[in-house]
């Protein structure tokens, strides 16, 4: 796969022409301007992880953080006391903070963590988002 940037939004994909909500992006500082206090520490604790496994690109848009590679392998929505921290796995796995019914959805499946504090982000997440990652990584 080779990334493509929309000429119109600027955003990073991982498809030439991906089709996408064609909308400019935020910096992560403009995300955080607004958001609730709780989501900024559970993303720099996702992201600390994640530096130690490959580049990724944070695309913030309104509703959350898309996490690429450059394909999508998770993302962040805030809520009113967590972040939902969410990926797709090739198994369908366990965690304490999944606490949502893990969804098979296109031969894959979808996994939504509730994360309230950095904490959350323990080894066994830890290990999961690393899974995702690696299972999204071209080549």
């Amino acid at each position: 796969m080779t990334p493509w940037t929309c000429p119109e939004c600027g955003r990073l994909f991982a498809r030439n022409g991906q089709s996408h909500d064609c909308a400019p992006g935020l910096t992560i500082e403009e995300y955080f301007a607004t958001g609730p206090a709780h989501e900024r520490p559970v993303f720099e604790a996702v992201m600390k992880h994640l530096g130690t496994v490959g580049p990724v690109h944070a695309d913030a848009v309104a509703v959350g953080i898309f996490l690429k590679n450059p394909r999508k392998f998770a993302e962040l929505r805030p809520k009113q006391h967590w972040v939902s921290v969410s990926f797709a796995l090739d198994r369908a796995a366990r965690h304490r903070t999944i606490t949502r019914k893990v969804t098979p959805y296109g031969g894959r499946f979808w996994h939504t963590a509730n994360v309230a504090v950095p904490a959350d982000v323990d080894a066994d997440l830890r290990q999961l988002l690393t899974e995702a990652y690696l299972d999204a990584s071209p080549g």
